[in-house]
């Protein structure tokens, strides 16, 4: 399956602190979350075990919406929330 990532959403992993890396391995093995107007999610947490914008965070996730054309997946955009989640 290949992944065609837009522009927006790479704008968006810069600002929210995610890579293309991580947004391909969200789509590949994260695990389904709700979606609107047809699309599909994924989410997948991360160990981060860092500080950003001056608060330590020992986890982060990594939500990805993207649309399904034939055999091709095109991102919409991503979202990043810092925390702590259970397992």
């Amino acid at each position: 399956m290949r992944i065609q990532f837009d522009r927006h959403t790479l704008e968006r992993a810069e600002e929210r602190g995610t890579s293309e890396e991580e947004i391909r391995d969200v789509i590949n093995t994260g695990f389904p979350v709700p979606a609107k107007y047809g699309r599909m999610g994924r989410a997948k947490i991360f160990d981060f075990r860092q500080n950003r914008h001056g608060t330590y965070y020992e986890q982060k996730r990594v939500e990805v919406f993207y649309a399904m054309e034939r055999d091709v997946v095109i991102t919409v955009t991503v979202y990043v929330f810092y925390g702590k989640w259970e397992g």
